[in-house]
Protein backbone atom coordinates (compact mmCIF):
# COMPACT_ATOMS: atom_id res chain seq x y z
CA UNK A 1 0.00 0.00 0.00
CA UNK A 2 1.14 3.03 -0.90
CA UNK A 3 -0.70 5.90 0.95
CA UNK A 4 1.02 9.09 1.88
CA UNK A 5 1.42 9.02 6.05
CA UNK A 6 1.54 11.35 8.65
CA UNK A 7 4.94 13.67 8.78
CA UNK A 8 6.33 11.87 11.52
CA UNK A 9 6.19 8.56 9.16
CA UNK A 10 8.24 10.41 6.15
CA UNK A 11 12.06 9.75 5.81
CA UNK A 12 14.53 12.37 4.75
CA UNK A 13 17.49 11.88 3.32
CA UNK A 14 18.60 8.24 2.11
CA UNK A 15 22.68 7.77 2.05
CA UNK A 16 24.16 8.65 -1.25
CA UNK A 17 25.91 5.44 -1.31
CA UNK A 18 22.77 3.56 -2.65
CA UNK A 19 22.03 5.89 -5.67
CA UNK A 20 22.21 4.16 -8.79
CA UNK A 21 25.78 5.64 -10.42
CA UNK A 22 24.80 5.11 -13.80
CA UNK A 23 21.45 6.55 -14.02
CA UNK A 24 22.87 9.80 -12.16
CA UNK A 25 25.10 10.19 -15.03
CA UNK A 26 22.72 9.94 -17.46
CA UNK A 27 20.32 12.09 -15.89
CA UNK A 28 23.16 14.67 -15.43
CA UNK A 29 24.72 14.37 -19.00
CA UNK A 30 20.26 14.52 -20.45
CA UNK A 31 20.84 17.96 -18.23
CA UNK A 32 24.15 19.03 -19.48
CA UNK A 33 22.92 18.95 -23.01
CA UNK A 34 19.33 20.36 -22.32
CA UNK A 35 19.47 22.59 -19.51
CA UNK A 36 17.49 21.65 -16.45
CA UNK A 37 14.61 19.21 -16.98
CA UNK A 38 11.19 19.08 -15.79
CA UNK A 39 10.47 16.97 -13.12
CA UNK A 40 8.11 15.07 -15.02
CA UNK A 41 11.36 13.65 -17.22
CA UNK A 42 13.37 13.04 -14.44
CA UNK A 43 10.62 10.79 -12.72
CA UNK A 44 10.56 9.04 -16.13
CA UNK A 45 14.24 8.38 -16.78
CA UNK A 46 14.50 6.65 -12.59
CA UNK A 47 11.29 4.85 -13.05
CA UNK A 48 11.24 3.82 -16.97
CA UNK A 49 14.99 4.23 -18.33
CA UNK A 50 15.22 1.09 -20.02
CA UNK A 51 18.09 -0.61 -18.58
CA UNK A 52 18.12 1.31 -14.84
CA UNK A 53 14.46 2.30 -14.23
CA UNK A 54 13.42 0.83 -11.33
CA UNK A 55 10.12 -0.87 -13.29
CA UNK A 56 11.76 -1.91 -16.49
CA UNK A 57 14.77 -2.84 -14.59
CA UNK A 58 13.50 -5.50 -12.41
CA UNK A 59 14.48 -3.75 -9.00
CA UNK A 60 10.55 -3.17 -8.23
CA UNK A 61 9.07 -5.53 -5.89
CA UNK A 62 5.85 -5.90 -4.05
CA UNK A 63 4.08 -7.54 -1.33
CA UNK A 64 6.19 -8.38 2.29
CA UNK A 65 9.41 -8.77 0.76
CA UNK A 66 9.30 -5.58 -1.76
CA UNK A 67 8.71 -1.74 -1.28
CA UNK A 68 4.57 -1.72 -1.26
CA UNK A 69 1.68 -3.48 -0.61
CA UNK A 70 -1.02 -3.81 -3.17
CA UNK A 71 -4.50 -5.68 -2.97
CA UNK A 72 -3.69 -8.59 -4.98
CA UNK A 73 -0.40 -8.79 -3.05
CA UNK A 74 -2.59 -8.87 0.06
CA UNK A 75 -5.13 -12.02 -0.74
CA UNK A 76 -6.35 -14.02 -3.78
CA UNK A 77 -9.82 -13.03 -2.82
CA UNK A 78 -9.11 -9.52 -4.24
CA UNK A 79 -8.27 -10.99 -7.59
CA UNK A 80 -11.46 -13.55 -7.46
CA UNK A 81 -14.07 -10.85 -6.97
CA UNK A 82 -12.68 -9.06 -9.38
CA UNK A 83 -13.39 -12.30 -12.13
CA UNK A 84 -16.66 -12.46 -10.56
CA UNK A 85 -17.58 -9.03 -11.55
CA UNK A 86 -15.61 -9.51 -15.01
CA UNK A 87 -18.08 -12.87 -15.40
CA UNK A 88 -20.70 -10.72 -15.15
CA UNK A 89 -19.91 -7.96 -17.62
CA UNK A 90 -19.05 -10.77 -19.68
CA UNK A 91 -22.94 -12.16 -19.17
CA UNK A 92 -23.94 -8.50 -19.87
CA UNK A 93 -22.09 -8.40 -23.74
CA UNK A 94 -23.92 -11.36 -24.33
CA UNK A 95 -21.59 -14.12 -23.25
CA UNK A 96 -19.43 -14.27 -26.89
CA UNK A 97 -15.96 -14.01 -27.01
CA UNK A 98 -14.51 -11.77 -24.29
CA UNK A 99 -10.88 -10.49 -23.93
CA UNK A 100 -9.40 -9.26 -20.61
CA UNK A 101 -6.50 -6.70 -21.34
CA UNK A 102 -4.42 -6.30 -17.96
CA UNK A 103 -2.19 -3.12 -17.92
CA UNK A 104 0.87 -2.96 -15.90
CA UNK A 105 0.12 -6.34 -14.06
CA UNK A 106 3.82 -6.11 -11.68
CA UNK A 107 4.71 -10.38 -11.21
CA UNK A 108 1.51 -11.42 -12.41
CA UNK A 109 -0.78 -11.92 -8.99
CA UNK A 110 -3.82 -10.31 -10.18
CA UNK A 111 -3.87 -12.12 -13.31
CA UNK A 112 -3.40 -15.85 -11.84
CA UNK A 113 -6.14 -14.73 -9.19
CA UNK A 114 -9.01 -13.76 -11.80
CA UNK A 115 -8.12 -17.14 -13.88
CA UNK A 116 -7.98 -19.32 -11.46
CA UNK A 117 -10.92 -18.43 -10.19
CA UNK A 118 -12.60 -18.35 -13.60
CA UNK A 119 -11.24 -21.93 -14.48
CA UNK A 120 -12.57 -23.04 -10.99
CA UNK A 121 -16.24 -21.08 -11.14
CA UNK A 122 -16.72 -19.95 -14.64
CA UNK A 123 -15.44 -23.07 -16.72
CA UNK A 124 -17.73 -21.84 -20.07
CA UNK A 125 -16.21 -17.95 -19.89
CA UNK A 126 -12.71 -19.19 -18.69
CA UNK A 127 -12.63 -21.75 -21.92
CA UNK A 128 -13.38 -19.04 -24.74
CA UNK A 129 -11.36 -16.27 -22.84
CA UNK A 130 -8.02 -14.29 -23.97
CA UNK A 131 -6.02 -12.94 -21.36
CA UNK A 132 -3.51 -9.82 -22.23
CA UNK A 133 -0.69 -8.97 -20.08
CA UNK A 134 0.94 -5.64 -21.32
CA UNK A 135 3.65 -5.15 -20.27
CA UNK A 136 7.56 -3.53 -20.93
CA UNK A 137 9.91 -4.77 -18.73
CA UNK A 138 11.57 -8.01 -19.88
CA UNK A 139 12.11 -9.37 -16.38
CA UNK A 140 8.59 -8.80 -15.14
CA UNK A 141 7.08 -10.46 -18.36
CA UNK A 142 9.53 -13.77 -16.84
CA UNK A 143 8.38 -13.66 -14.06
CA UNK A 144 4.84 -13.49 -15.33
CA UNK A 145 4.99 -16.55 -17.53
CA UNK A 146 6.56 -18.19 -14.94
CA UNK A 147 3.86 -17.62 -12.48
CA UNK A 148 1.31 -18.23 -14.85
CA UNK A 149 2.74 -21.27 -16.70
CA UNK A 150 -0.04 -23.65 -15.71
CA UNK A 151 -2.88 -21.62 -18.00
CA UNK A 152 -0.71 -22.64 -20.64
CA UNK A 153 -1.28 -20.70 -24.16
CA UNK A 154 -4.51 -18.78 -22.23
CA UNK A 155 -2.38 -15.96 -21.93
CA UNK A 156 -0.11 -13.76 -24.21
CA UNK A 157 1.73 -10.50 -24.01
CA UNK A 158 1.66 -6.86 -25.85
CA UNK A 159 3.72 -3.48 -25.39
CA UNK A 160 1.50 -0.37 -24.54
CA UNK A 161 2.04 0.49 -27.85
CA UNK A 162 0.07 -1.93 -29.09
CA UNK A 163 -3.10 -1.20 -27.79
CA UNK A 164 -4.43 1.35 -29.40
CA UNK A 165 -4.90 -1.44 -32.19
CA UNK A 166 -5.95 -4.22 -30.23
CA UNK A 167 -10.11 -3.37 -31.31
CA UNK A 168 -10.82 -5.25 -28.28
CA UNK A 169 -14.71 -6.44 -27.23
CA UNK A 170 -14.14 -6.97 -23.53
CA UNK A 171 -12.58 -5.97 -20.25
CA UNK A 172 -9.18 -3.28 -19.68
CA UNK A 173 -8.24 -3.72 -16.36
CA UNK A 174 -5.41 -1.83 -14.31
CA UNK A 175 -4.70 -1.69 -10.46
CA UNK A 176 -1.86 0.65 -9.11
CA UNK A 177 -1.25 1.93 -12.71
CA UNK A 178 -1.62 5.25 -13.20
CA UNK A 179 -0.46 6.45 -9.93
CA UNK A 180 3.05 5.60 -11.11
CA UNK A 181 2.86 7.43 -14.67
CA UNK A 182 5.58 10.08 -14.39
CA UNK A 183 3.92 13.53 -13.17
CA UNK A 184 4.71 17.33 -13.50
CA UNK A 185 5.23 18.93 -10.48
CA UNK A 186 3.54 22.47 -10.43
CA UNK A 187 3.65 25.63 -7.60
CA UNK A 188 1.59 28.48 -8.03
CA UNK A 189 4.61 31.34 -7.09
CA UNK A 190 3.80 35.08 -7.41
CA UNK A 191 0.64 34.80 -8.96
CA UNK A 192 0.93 32.54 -10.99
CA UNK A 193 1.32 28.83 -12.21
CA UNK A 194 5.30 27.99 -12.52
CA UNK A 195 6.54 24.45 -12.93
CA UNK A 196 9.55 22.33 -10.56
CA UNK A 197 12.37 21.53 -12.83
CA UNK A 198 15.54 19.73 -11.89
CA UNK A 199 18.82 21.11 -12.63
CA UNK A 200 22.82 20.16 -11.34
CA UNK A 201 24.91 22.59 -8.94
CA UNK A 202 28.36 21.05 -8.46
CA UNK A 203 27.31 17.97 -8.88
CA UNK A 204 24.15 17.98 -7.24
CA UNK A 205 20.69 18.03 -7.75
CA UNK A 206 18.68 21.50 -7.39
CA UNK A 207 14.57 22.38 -7.83
CA UNK A 208 14.09 25.48 -9.45
CA UNK A 209 10.87 26.83 -10.55
CA UNK A 210 10.30 28.19 -14.62
CA UNK A 211 7.45 28.79 -16.89
CA UNK A 212 5.57 25.83 -17.69
CA UNK A 213 6.86 23.43 -20.07
CA UNK A 214 3.58 22.99 -21.74
CA UNK A 215 0.28 25.48 -21.90
CA UNK A 216 -1.37 22.10 -21.18
CA UNK A 217 -0.51 22.50 -17.32
CA UNK A 218 -2.22 25.99 -17.12
CA UNK A 219 -5.17 24.79 -19.09
CA UNK A 220 -5.59 21.56 -16.43
CA UNK A 221 -6.37 23.48 -13.43
CA UNK A 222 -8.17 26.05 -15.68
CA UNK A 223 -10.43 23.67 -17.23
CA UNK A 224 -11.72 22.52 -13.15
CA UNK A 225 -12.16 25.77 -12.63
CA UNK A 226 -9.23 25.10 -9.66
CA UNK A 227 -6.59 27.74 -9.03
CA UNK A 228 -4.17 26.87 -6.34
CA UNK A 229 -3.40 28.44 -3.10
CA UNK A 230 0.11 31.04 -2.76
CA UNK A 231 2.74 28.70 -2.60
CA UNK A 232 0.52 25.85 -2.94
CA UNK A 233 2.44 22.57 -4.37
CA UNK A 234 0.64 19.61 -6.71
CA UNK A 235 1.10 17.32 -9.42
CA UNK A 236 -0.85 16.53 -12.34
CA UNK A 237 -0.93 13.80 -14.96
CA UNK A 238 -0.97 14.25 -17.91
CA UNK A 239 -0.01 10.63 -19.04
CA UNK A 240 -2.61 9.26 -17.76
CA UNK A 241 -5.16 11.37 -20.34
CA UNK A 242 -2.43 9.95 -23.15
CA UNK A 243 -3.20 6.49 -21.74
CA UNK A 244 -6.80 6.68 -21.24
CA UNK A 245 -6.83 7.88 -24.98
CA UNK A 246 -5.20 4.98 -26.16
CA UNK A 247 -7.36 2.52 -24.07
CA UNK A 248 -11.00 4.01 -25.23
CA UNK A 249 -9.34 3.41 -28.96
CA UNK A 250 -8.46 0.02 -28.52
CA UNK A 251 -11.53 -0.78 -26.91
CA UNK A 252 -14.48 -1.96 -29.22
CA UNK A 253 -16.64 -2.78 -26.77
CA UNK A 254 -16.82 -3.20 -23.30
CA UNK A 255 -15.30 -1.93 -20.01
CA UNK A 256 -12.29 -0.05 -18.65
CA UNK A 257 -11.66 -0.49 -15.46
CA UNK A 258 -9.07 1.39 -12.91
CA UNK A 259 -8.29 0.61 -9.35
CA UNK A 260 -5.82 3.14 -7.46
CA UNK A 261 -5.78 5.26 -4.92
CA UNK A 262 -6.99 9.02 -5.20
CA UNK A 263 -9.68 11.78 -4.83
CA UNK A 264 -12.31 13.66 -6.45
CA UNK A 265 -10.02 17.18 -8.23
CA UNK A 266 -11.57 19.28 -5.75
CA UNK A 267 -10.52 16.79 -2.80
CA UNK A 268 -6.86 16.43 -4.65
CA UNK A 269 -6.36 20.44 -5.00
CA UNK A 270 -7.56 21.32 -2.09
CA UNK A 271 -5.23 24.10 -0.46
CA UNK A 272 -5.08 21.90 2.78
CA UNK A 273 -2.58 19.89 0.73
CA UNK A 274 -0.44 22.03 0.12
CA UNK A 275 2.41 19.78 -0.68
CA UNK A 276 0.46 17.49 -2.94
CA UNK A 277 0.77 13.85 -3.19
CA UNK A 278 4.28 12.93 -4.69
CA UNK A 279 6.30 10.43 -2.43
CA UNK A 280 8.88 7.47 -2.88
CA UNK A 281 8.56 4.24 -1.43
CA UNK A 282 11.22 1.70 -0.46
CA UNK A 283 11.03 -1.25 2.05
CA UNK A 284 7.62 0.23 3.14
CA UNK A 285 8.93 3.03 3.98
CA UNK A 286 7.46 6.52 2.65
CA UNK A 287 10.70 8.75 1.79
CA UNK A 288 10.56 12.30 0.87
CA UNK A 289 13.58 12.47 -1.51
CA UNK A 290 13.61 11.62 -4.90
CA UNK A 291 17.00 12.34 -5.61
CA UNK A 292 18.26 9.62 -3.48
CA UNK A 293 18.20 5.98 -4.53
CA UNK A 294 17.84 7.17 -8.07
CA UNK A 295 15.95 3.90 -10.46
CA UNK A 296 16.22 1.78 -6.69
CA UNK A 297 12.68 3.36 -5.28
CA UNK A 298 9.21 3.77 -6.17
CA UNK A 299 7.65 7.48 -7.17
CA UNK A 300 3.92 7.71 -6.64
CA UNK A 301 1.51 10.66 -6.42
CA UNK A 302 -2.37 10.48 -5.88
CA UNK A 303 -4.79 9.82 -9.26
CA UNK A 304 -7.21 12.32 -9.91
CA UNK A 305 -10.55 10.64 -10.72
CA UNK A 306 -12.70 13.72 -11.72
CA UNK A 307 -10.03 14.34 -15.10
CA UNK A 308 -10.41 10.25 -15.73
CA UNK A 309 -14.01 10.63 -16.02
CA UNK A 310 -13.51 13.79 -18.14
CA UNK A 311 -11.29 12.64 -20.07
CA UNK A 312 -12.94 9.43 -20.31
CA UNK A 313 -16.56 11.21 -21.60
CA UNK A 314 -14.68 12.82 -24.42
CA UNK A 315 -12.67 9.73 -25.82
CA UNK A 316 -16.42 7.75 -25.78
CA UNK A 317 -16.24 5.89 -22.69
CA UNK A 318 -19.02 6.37 -20.61
CA UNK A 319 -19.05 6.43 -16.76
CA UNK A 320 -20.28 3.65 -15.12
CA UNK A 321 -19.59 4.49 -11.84
CA UNK A 322 -17.12 5.18 -9.14
CA UNK A 323 -17.04 3.82 -5.43
CA UNK A 324 -14.18 3.54 -2.97
CA UNK A 325 -12.95 0.04 -2.88
CA UNK A 326 -14.24 -1.19 -0.19
CA UNK A 327 -17.99 -0.99 -1.19
CA UNK A 328 -17.03 -2.72 -4.85
CA UNK A 329 -16.10 -5.39 -2.87
CA UNK A 330 -18.40 -5.43 0.14
CA UNK A 331 -20.97 -5.16 -3.53
CA UNK A 332 -19.31 -8.36 -4.50
CA UNK A 333 -19.82 -10.23 -1.27
CA UNK A 334 -16.15 -10.49 0.60
CA UNK A 335 -17.83 -10.72 3.95
CA UNK A 336 -19.65 -14.45 2.52
CA UNK A 337 -16.50 -15.17 1.49
CA UNK A 338 -14.25 -14.62 4.85
CA UNK A 339 -17.02 -16.44 6.70
CA UNK A 340 -16.81 -19.43 4.24
CA UNK A 341 -13.24 -19.47 5.47
CA UNK A 342 -12.44 -22.58 8.02
CA UNK A 343 -15.54 -23.66 7.84
CA UNK A 344 -14.64 -27.09 8.85
CA UNK A 345 -11.87 -26.06 11.70
CA UNK A 346 -11.77 -22.69 13.11
CA UNK A 347 -7.81 -22.04 14.53
CA UNK A 348 -5.67 -19.56 14.57
CA UNK A 349 -4.70 -19.51 10.94
CA UNK A 350 -8.16 -19.22 9.39
CA UNK A 351 -8.82 -15.85 11.73
CA UNK A 352 -5.10 -14.35 10.93
CA UNK A 353 -6.15 -14.99 7.25
CA UNK A 354 -9.78 -13.00 7.95
CA UNK A 355 -7.89 -10.46 9.76
CA UNK A 356 -5.87 -10.29 6.55
CA UNK A 357 -8.42 -9.76 4.33
CA UNK A 358 -9.74 -7.34 6.47
CA UNK A 359 -7.25 -4.70 4.95
CA UNK A 360 -9.18 -4.43 2.11
CA UNK A 361 -12.00 -2.83 3.39
CA UNK A 362 -10.54 -1.01 6.19
CA UNK A 363 -12.17 2.39 6.79
CA UNK A 364 -9.15 4.99 6.44
CA UNK A 365 -6.69 2.40 4.77
CA UNK A 366 -6.63 0.52 1.32
CA UNK A 367 -10.38 0.41 1.27
CA UNK A 368 -11.32 3.75 1.18
CA UNK A 369 -8.31 5.37 -0.24
CA UNK A 370 -8.15 3.33 -2.96
CA UNK A 371 -11.10 3.51 -5.64
CA UNK A 372 -12.74 1.52 -8.41
CA UNK A 373 -13.57 3.41 -11.42
CA UNK A 374 -15.46 1.45 -14.29
CA UNK A 375 -16.25 3.39 -17.82
CA UNK A 376 -17.98 1.42 -20.50
CA UNK A 377 -18.17 1.90 -24.45
CA UNK A 378 -20.77 0.49 -26.62
CA UNK A 379 -23.04 -0.95 -23.64
CA UNK A 380 -26.64 0.63 -22.98
CA UNK A 381 -26.23 1.56 -18.98
CA UNK A 382 -24.64 -1.59 -17.35
CA UNK A 383 -25.45 -2.20 -14.16
CA UNK A 384 -22.76 -3.92 -12.67
CA UNK A 385 -22.89 -5.81 -9.20
CA UNK A 386 -19.88 -4.12 -7.82
CA UNK A 387 -21.36 -1.17 -8.23
CA UNK A 388 -24.87 -1.25 -6.04
CA UNK A 389 -25.48 1.70 -4.25
CA UNK A 390 -23.57 3.61 -5.88
CA UNK A 391 -24.16 7.54 -5.18
CA UNK A 392 -26.30 8.32 -8.84
CA UNK A 393 -23.48 7.25 -11.45
CA UNK A 394 -20.78 8.67 -9.33
CA UNK A 395 -21.86 12.49 -10.44
CA UNK A 396 -20.11 14.21 -7.86
CA UNK A 397 -16.93 12.97 -9.07
CA UNK A 398 -18.02 14.21 -12.84
CA UNK A 399 -16.17 17.44 -13.94
CA UNK A 400 -18.54 18.83 -14.48
CA UNK A 401 -20.56 18.68 -10.89
CA UNK A 402 -16.67 19.37 -9.58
Amino acid sequence: MREPPHAEGVVVGVEEATVSGRLRQIIAEEIGGEGPLPFVRFMELCLYHPQEGYYTSGKSCRGREGDYYTSPTVHPLFGALIAKQVAQMWRIMGSGAFQIVEMGGGEGYLCVDILDYLRHKEGQFYSILTYHMVEISPVMIERQRELLSHHGGKVRWDQPDQIRAMNISGCFISNELVDSFPVHRVVQEGGKLQELYVDLDNGVFQEILKDPSTPELGAYFQRMGITLAEGQGAEVNLEARRWLQGVAQGMERGFVVTIDYGYSARELFSPLRRRGTFLCYRDHQALADPYARLGLQDMTAHVDFSSLIDWGEKHGLALTGLVPQYRFLLALGILDEVARLGDEEEGWETVAERLTIKNLILPGGMGETYKVLIQHKGIESPQLDGLRGNIQGGEQWSMKHS
